[in-house]
């Protein structure tokens, strides 16, 4: 065994705090490169109507259901209203997406069904987010963000 010598703690040290830094590097650029960015241009402007538009939205007394079946590839969405009967939406715009990034989001096109709406995705296993909005038939919005579970 060789001598413990200056110049070999000094390696020692600086290769420990080379690894650190390269990390911390590495972790930062993750952080920003992946980052989608804002949600709204200004929050406190979203924020004026945000009691108006829950009121709204809760006074349709909807319930949203969302599942993927892997054999057709299609994510399936069910508005149930108050009693349980099931709803016809007026407009239906859905952002499918990775919830932090935005190089996979997209949105498809969905169509009446039986049970509800649905629409062909081809998700890769993994955690997805759905931002769903619909309009109801008198106009009012309804606004819900899901997390969808695909099994690999």
């Amino acid at each position: 065994m060789t001598e413990l010598t200056g110049r070999h703690v000094f390696a020692i040290t600086a290769g420990a705090f080379g690894v650190v830094i390269a990390v911390n590097i590495l972790l930062a650029v993750k952080a920003v490169t992946t980052f989608p960015g804002l949600e709204v241009k200004s929050s406190y402007i979203a924020g004026q109507d945000f009691d108006v538009r829950k009121a709204a939205q809760l006074a349709l007394g909807w319930t949203l259901q969302s599942s993927f079946d892997p054999a057709t590839r299609e994510i399936l969405l069910a508005f149930t209203g108050p009693d349980g009967a099931q709803v016809r939406v007026g407009e239906l715009r859905v952002m499918v997406g990775r919830p932090t990034e935005e190089q996979d989001d997209s949105f498809p096109v969905f169509r009446r069904v039986e049970a509800g709406y649905a629409a062909g995705a081809d998700l890769a296993p993994g955690r997805w987010m759905l931002k769903v909005e619909a309009t109801a038939q008198s106009g009012a919005r309804f606004e819900q963000r899901r997390d969808l579970f695909v099994k690999g």
